[in-house]
């Protein structure tokens, strides 16, 4: 005999009630979802997913004290299995990107339809993710956005970084080879590996390299 399915429990988290009652008495009408409970805040919010052990949070952003975004990454710190659904009224990148790292399951605006909450609900419970066509378009802008080079320097090994930073105060290659305790030709092997890493033609242009980048003591 098959064991009947459990509802999805959901755990509602904003700090204004009546969005709070709305969602609560539409996502007590769909089959399958219970509300167990609801938070002002996301302190509350927190609290109560370690009452009530919700399938799924619906978490709003903006909220006084602790935030939607902290509150999504402290919760998933104690329940990384829940599945924290953002319902919010916001689409700016300060917000957006800093809760999708926190670990945020899907993005929904609060200007979705009931159905459509109620059914990314269900989807998260399965394990898919929904997100707000607006919100998907500037994920996938921003990961088509060329990665920005890393700076010549990391190339750099911790000897030559060494070599760098005494050749940016005005020494030798003997002086080099003194302080670091090295012979001179390996002083002189590691500058013209330090010259073409960085892309330069000579100590000098090497010197004020290290300088702009902050790598001169």
């Amino acid at each position: 005999m098959e064991m009947e399915d459990k509802d999805i429990k959901v755990l509602l988290v904003d700090d204004h009630e009546m969005v709070r009652i709305g969602l609560a008495a539409v996502l007590g009408t769909e089959d399958g979802i219970e509300v167990v409970g609801e938070a002002s805040s996301g302190e509350e919010g927190i609290r109560l997913a370690q009452e009530y052990r919700p399938d799924v949070v619906l978490m709003d952003l903006v909220m006084d004290g602790m935030d939607g975004i902290e509150a999504t990454r402290q919760l998933l710190q104690l329940h990384p299995e829940c599945k924290v659904i953002v319902l919010t009224s916001y689409l700016d990148d300060e917000k957006m990107y800093p809760v999708i790292e926190a670990g945020a399951f899907s993005y929904l605006l609060k200007t979705s339809r009931a159905s459509e909450i109620a059914e990314a609900i269900r989807a998260a419970s399965r394990g898919q993710s929904v997100l707000e066509s607006q919100v998907a378009s500037k994920m996938m802008n921003r990961f088509r956005q060329p990665k920005k080079e890393a700076p010549a320097h990391e190339e750099l090994t911790e000897r030559e970084m060494d070599v760098l930073r005494l050749l940016a105060q005005g020494k030798s290659n003997q002086d080099i080879a003194d302080d670091l305790i090295i012979g001179i030709k390996t002083v002189k092997f590691h500058v013209t590996n330090i010259l073409a890493k960085l892309g330069v033609e000579d100590r000098t242009q090497a010197a004020i390299y290290a300088y702009k980048n902050g790598l001169a003591e």
